[in-house]
């Protein structure tokens, strides 16, 4: 798990909100003009999304975004997992790939507790609630 948001999660994060806001759906060159960012960078960042079943995407002149009324709530790290995807405990910080159980590297621990500690507060913090 990484300790910054790349710009793909803050993106979907901050659209995310920004639906949840607005309450009704939102044309794609608005969403993504109020996020700065190009519509289609933004079609790529809501894409994941939409096949979660959080935003509803509808096409033609009437289209747009629209956060699903059954989202009642939604965590920052279902967020990041959706967008980015979570690696798994086994990998390694200083290596890259699995951590070898025979060899494991100087941060193997430290960073495990790290990221559980960084996991469990990703889960409780939420986008919407």
């Amino acid at each position: 798990m990484r300790l910054e948001l790349t710009t793909r999660s803050d993106l979907a994060l901050r659209a995310i909100r920004l639906l949840n806001e607005e309450g009704s759906r939102m044309k794609r060159a608005l969403l993504a003009d109020q996020l700065g960012t190009s519509p289609d960078f933004l079609a790529r960042i809501i894409g994941p999304l939409v096949h979660s079943g959080w935003v509803v995407s509808e096409t033609g002149p009437a289209g747009g975004y629209q956060l699903d009324p059954s989202v009642r709530s939604l965590s920052v790290y279902d967020l990041i997992d959706t967008v980015e995807g979570v690696p798994g405990d086994d990998q390694c910080v200083l290596r890259g790939g699995p951590c070898d159980p025979a060899d494991r590297c100087a941060l193997h621990d430290p960073w495990s507790r790290a990221r559980k500690a960084l996991t469990a507060e990703l889960q409780a913090s939420f986008v919407i609630n």
